[in-house]
C-alpha cells in the first residue's frame, strides 16, 4: 500500500476501475465504463469531486468502503424537495446515489434529461415511474399504486407517444417534491387539482373557477367535485367517445342521485340508457365546467335561459343513427 501526496486524478482511478475484472471482496463489480462515463452529464468532473474522502492524499488501494456520495453537495434544491417527498420515506438514504439513481440511472452513466436515452427524458419518465408504479415491479423496488398502465392507455399517454407537449407523471406530481394526494402541499391534493390541470387546460380552469363546483371545493368540502372527479386521475379518456359521455351521466349521479333518478325516468334518460348519445345529457343543459346554480341569472338552466340553450344542428349521420336506433328497439 502506498500513499499519494495529492488527490488522485480520474485517470489514476481508471487505472483500476476501467478493468472489467474489478470487483469488491464480495464479488460485486466496481467497474466504471469509460465510454459510458464520457457520455454522462458528470463527465467534466473529476472522480474526487463526488468521492470527496479521496480528495486529500490517500493510500492506495483505498479502503473498500468509501463515504456515501452526497448528490445534495451540488443538487441542493432537488435534494430539499426529495427530502419532503413520499419517496424519501421509502429510501432511507434518499440524498445519496442509492436514492437518486433509482430514477436517474446508474451513478456513472447519468445523462441530462434532454438526452433521449435518459430515464428522466420527457418521453421516458412514465416508463421510469412504472418501475415502481406498474403492474410488474422489479424485485426489491418499493411498490406504489399501479397506475402506469392506466396512464399509458389514457388520452395523455397516447398523446405523449406522439409529442412532448403532452403531460407526463412529473408534470402533475413534480419531479422531486412528490407528495401524497392527502398532503395539502401536493399538486394533486383536491384543492390544487384545478390549478395543476389548468397549466395545460387554462380555459377549462377559468370556467370551472366560476362554477358552483369550485365554490364548494373552496369551502373545504372533502367530496367536492374537481377535474379528476369527472375525468379520473390517470385513466383520462377522450370526451368525444360515446363511452365517456354515457359514463359522465352516471358520474354526475354519484353526487346528484335524485336528479339522476328523475333524468332516467325522462325520455332523454331512457334514450341514453339504450346507449344513444346524440340526446340531452347533463352537460348539454348544465354545461361541462361552468356549472352555475339554477338561481344564477347566468346559468344555462336559469328560468330566463332554459329555452335559449342551443345545441348544434344534428348531422345526417346523427339522423341516420337515430333512425337505426329506433328500428332496432321497436
Amino acid at each position: 500500500m502506498s500513499a499519494q501526496t495529492a488527490a488522485p486524478t480520474s485517470d489514476d482511478c481508471q487505472t483500476c476501475h476501467a478493468e472489467p475484472s474489478m470487483t469488491r471482496a464480495d464479488g460485486r463489480p466496481v467497474v466504471v465504463d469509460p465510454k459510458a462515463f464520457a457520455a454522462s452529464i458528470h463527465a467534466p468532473f473529476a472522480c474526487v469531486d463526488c468521492h470527496a474522502d479521496l480528495a486529500a492524499a490517500a493510500e492506495f488501494p483505498h479502503a473498500e468502503r468509501l463515504a456515501p456520495v452526497s448528490c445534495a453537495a451540488c443538487h441542493d434544491e432537488p435534494a430539499k424537495g426529495l427530502a419532503l417527498s413520499v419517496h424519501a420515506r421509502l429510501t432511507p438514504a434518499s440524498s445519496t446515489p442509492a436514492g437518486c439513481v433509482a430514477c436517474h440511472g446508474p451513478p456513472h452513466q447519468i445523462r441530462p434529461a434532454a438526452d433521449p436515452e435518459s430515464p428522466t427524458n420527457k418521453l421516458r419518465v412514465a416508463g421510469t415511474c412504472a418501475q415502481c408504479h406498474g403492474d410488474a415491479v422489479a424485485e426489491g423496488a418499493p411498490r406504489g399504486p399501479a397506475v402506469a398502465g392506466q396512464f399509458a392507455d389514457s388520452i395523455h399517454g397516447a398523446a405523449l407517444a406522439r409529442t412532448t407537449v403532452a403531460p407526463t407523471c412529473s408534470d402533475c406530481h413534480n419531479s422531486h417534491d412528490i407528495r401524497r394526494p392527502a398532503d395539502l402541499e401536493s399538486r394533486v391534493h383536491p384543492s390544487k387539482v384545478p390549478a395543476t390541470c389548468g397549466t395545460c387546460h387554462a380555459n377549462q380552469q377559468r370556467l370551472y373557477g366560476e362554477s358552483v363546483h369550485a365554490e364548494v371545493l373552496a369551502s373545504g368540502a372533502p367530496a367536492a367535485p374537481h377535474c379528476a372527479s369527472c375525468h379520473s386521475a390517470h385513466s383520462i379518456r377522450s370526451t368525444a367517445s360515446d363511452q365517456w359521455q354515457l359514463s359522465a351521466v352516471e358520474e354526475c349521479g354519484t353526487c346528484h342521485r335524485e336528479a339522476l333518478t328523475t333524468y332516467r325516468d325522462s325520455l332523454h334518460g331512457q334514450v341514453t340508457a339504450l346507449g344513444f348519445t346524440p340526446v340531452a345529457k347533463c352537460a348539454d343543459c348544465h354545461q361541462s365546467h361552468q356549472v352555475l346554480r339554477v338561481s344564477d341569472e347566468g346559468s344555462s338552466v336559469s328560468v330566463a335561459n332554459r329555452l335559449t340553450r342551443r345545441q348544434p344542428a344534428p348531422t345526417s349521420a346523427d339522423r341516420e343513427a337515430a333512425r337505426a336506433t329506433c328500428r332496432r328497439d321497436l
